[in-house]
């Protein structure tokens, strides 16, 4: 086992060399300037090369990736063409409200969608079975931008239960921290919930029907037991793959859900760093979501030899 995640994680290294050469490629190849940006509409072609200059974007693209490449391989993600801050620092600034809001939708997501899922596997063909399934197709078709604006109406303007928008810390009191992400985890969680729980549904469905689930009610044994013992869990290696798939996606989840409800985190960093042309914020951002992205799929196919003891590495 040790073996094997040790060469998973060396595997990372050049897919990481991979996804931050085309990332410096798209960014350097689409359209738009931060001098530009930096200098304003009435800036002379003087002043705009004098930028240029001063932020290296006057050299060959070749040589810019090589610097960049070199500041990699020491641990730096580079100084934000913008604001003149180290990147890393920009990025530990704002982490903390992307990874509470995270946590909180993973938690809220895992603990509503696979108890739906289980109920309408249980309720095959019945009332609580299409009603739950109707709801899932209503949330995995709404963008999340709509369901946010949806529980703003409702929970903050009409009734006044919650924050419209904004964050305060964990140190300014549990209260206040939990009051301003619930909307946010609720909205964001939406889609996870009805995939995650479809996904349940039919993987036990699927199990319910093969042979061994036939044996053992052949042997007597009770059908809530027959669910519990046998079905839910040779029908966990699906779900725990939807489950990492999710959690994955939720980093592009973020950055529409912190936008709507003005949440300082990575995903509205993402979004200033892009209107900006920021090269190296952009560029920090996404080889961290990437780098994120492939550890949840090395713990996914971990978890696999937990639930099904035939899968080993």
């Amino acid at each position: 086992m040790l073996a094997y995640i040790v060469r998973r994680l060396l595997a990372t290294i050049p897919i990481i060399i991979i996804v931050a050469i085309l990332i410096f490629a798209m960014l350097r190849l689409t359209p738009g300037d931060p001098a530009t940006i930096i200098a304003g509409d009435d800036a002379s072609a003087v002043q705009l090369e004098n930028i240029r200059s001063s932020m290296g974007l006057d050299k060959p693209i070749s040589i810019q990736l090589l610097v960049w490449c070199s500041q990699l391989l020491q641990g730096d993600l580079g100084v934000s063409l913008i604001s003149g801050n180290p990147v890393t620092a920009m990025i530990h600034d704002r982490i903390g409200p992307t990874i509470a809001l995270s946590l909180l939708t993973i938690v809220l997501t895992l603990t509503v969608a696979i108890p739906l899922g289980i109920s309408a596997a249980w309720n095959q063909g019945r009332f609580l079975d299409r009603w739950i399934m109707g709801g899932s197709v209503v949330g995995f078709s709404v963008p999340t931008f709509v369901i946010s604006y949806v529980l703003i109406y409702i929970f903050s303007i009409k009734l006044g239960w919650f924050p419209v928008q904004g964050y305060r810390p964990l140190t300014d009191g549990f209260s206040s921290f939990i009051l301003r992400l619930i909307l946010p985890a609720c909205a964001l969680s939406a889609v996870y919930v009805a995939l995650i729980a479809r996904i349940t549904r039919s993987s036990i469905i699927e199990v319910m029907n093969e042979d061994f689930i036939r044996t053992a009610r052949a042997k007597g044994a009770l059908e809530r037991n027959v669910f519990l013992r046998h079905a839910l869990r040779n029908a966990a290696v699906p779900i725990v793959t939807i489950v990492g798939i999710a959690i994955g996606s939720l980093l592009s989840g973020v950055v529409v859900t912190e936008s709507v409800f003005n949440l300082p985190g990575l995903g509205r960093l993402v979004v200033e760093a892009v209107l900006a042309r920021d090269y190296p914020v952009i560029q920090g951002l996404i080889l961290l979501f990437s780098l994120l992205f492939i550890l949840i799929n090395l713990v996914v196919d971990l978890l696999y030899t937990v639930f099904d003891p035939r899968i080993r590495y």
